[in-house]
């Protein structure tokens, strides 16, 4: 991570920036042994193939340690390269080339880390049984799926929809279905399709840094973003697509302060979003951060306005989300949700965010908890304030959805929406720490794909 101009004034935060990190790393690892050691059960069996295997919570899947595969020799080269890239020219690269090189970089750790697992990595997702493609192949009627999709939510009902189909809201399967109708509706095209999309959400995030005018920050964000832990589980995650466009709805908004004709791109986006994730709203917090940081409130009726028109236009054709979440809620009531204890997820859930963000964002989000109120003051640092705004909006929405509880396990991807949000604490840290923390987590991301077979 370079060092940005507006941190100069700030104050160091060494103890504040020391507690985040110690926090997460303690939360982590209760997750992980806190289950074992006292017979504690806590997630359900998952299966995979014809064999059964024991989650290890607090992420979904089970440890499989590896010592190579065909991306782990990638892997590694993108990572010395990403950090040589960031200690030496995310300061001065023209910026054009900056999200250039950033977009490549996010797309090469993505897939090096997926192919660690080999082709699989990119293929055995989106073709499971629980997911959107078996479905999306049989799909010959689009009108006929918009009418009758509440009907199959419930888990008793007659054709019901498997588990992730059930749990989102149209647009996400209709997305496959196109692929399908294109030709790239196979396991490996449909993934490498989704990977490409998805690696563009750190490039989102900066965008709308520097339009709030905060390029400094958004340049010491970049590599944080770029070769985030997350890139293991935004490689053919679902929930990653729709984090990318709610990300892209964001970045717009945020040029909408300066000039409001985006807010219509920026709605339309976010109500896209919301038609495909139902946590999507949640990304309000963070909508209303990009306001206040841009200082302009003109842009949000238009934006609200533009929102509404894919969340009509689908009600007009059968499917309002507002009678589909409820039902919703009791499909997962009714199911697993009774299997997973709200005293360890409302914590473990934290601990899995540990692992997909990675020390350097809560170390950040440390020094965030300790200076909040000086960092908001009009005579802050310029280009800190859109970046407190930003990350507090994510830890925001991250809280509501760990006490509705409608989050228990999972979030891994669940989460990844708010993920880039959050991240930006991470240009918090005292300048020292930069270097270090972005290696932290290199290795994070690295470890975590050797050790584990993640479910996403």
């Amino acid at each position: 991570m370079s060092d940005p101009q507006p941190t100069r004034g700030a104050l160091p935060g060494t103890r504040a920036a020391w507690t985040g990190t110690l926090v997460a790393a303690a939360l982590v690892v209760l997750a992980f042994v806190v289950p074992p050691l006292t017979g504690w059960d806590v997630a359900t069996r998952a299966p995979r193939s014809e064999v059964d295997e024991v989650l290890s919570p607090p992420l979904h899947g089970w440890w499989e340690p590896k010592l190579l595969g065909p991306g782990t020799v990638p892997a590694l080269v993108v990572a010395v390269l990403g950090w040589r890239w960031a200690r030496t020219r995310v300061a001065d690269q023209p910026w054009a080339r900056l999200l250039a090189t950033a977009s490549a970089l996010s797309l090469a750790w993505c897939l090096s880390l997926a192919l660690v697992d080999g082709a699989s990595g990119l293929s055995r997702v989106l073709g499971g049984d629980y997911e959107y493609l078996p479905t999306a192949r049989e799909v010959d009627d689009v009108g006929a799926l918009l009418e009758g999709y509440v009907e199959r939510i419930p888990i008793d009902s007659p054709g019901a929809w498997p588990t992730h189909v059930a749990g989102h809201p149209p647009l996400m399967l209709l997305f496959f279905v196109g692929l399908v109708r294109l030709g790239l509706g196979g396991d490996l095209a449909a993934g490498v399709v989704v990977t490409v999309l998805a690696a563009s959400l750190p490039v989102a995030a900066a965008v709308a840094l520097r339009a709030l005018g905060a390029e400094a920050a958004a340049r010491a964000a970049l590599p944080v973003l770029t070769l985030s832990p997350v890139a293991v589980f935004v490689a053919v995650s679902a929930d990653a697509l729709a984090a990318t466009v709610a990300a892209w709805g964001l970045a717009c908004l945020a040029l909408a302060t300066r000039r409001w004709g985006w807010a219509v791109p920026a709605g339309l986006l976010l109500g896209t979003a919301t038609c495909m994730a139902y946590g999507v709203p949640l990304l309000g917090f963070v909508a209303l951060a990009v306001l206040a940081a841009g200082r302009s409130w003109r842009p949000l009726p238009v934006a609200v306005g533009a929102a509404l028109v894919p969340v009509l236009a689908l009600a007009a054709a059968g499917y309002a989300w507002w009678e589909a979440y409820p039902v919703l809620h009791d499909r997962y009531w009714d199911g697993i949700a009774e299997d997973r204890p709200a005293s360890y997820w409302l914590w473990g859930n934290l601990a899995a965010l540990a692992l997909v963000t990675g020390p350097a964002v809560w170390g950040g989000l440390g020094v965030l908890t300790a200076r909040a109120r000086p960092l908001l003051r009009p005579s802050a640092v310029d280009g800190l304030r859109p970046v407190v705004l930003l990350a507090l909006g994510a830890a925001l929405a991250v809280t509501v959805a760990d006490l509705s509880r409608m989050s228990k396990s999972e979030v891994e991807r669940i989460w990844i929406p708010f993920v880039p949000w959050l991240s930006l604490a991470a240009v918090l840290l005292p300048p020292r720490w930069r270097a270090r923390a972005l290696a932290a987590q290199l290795v994070l991301a690295l470890l975590v794909q050797h050790l584990l077979y993640t479910s996403w």
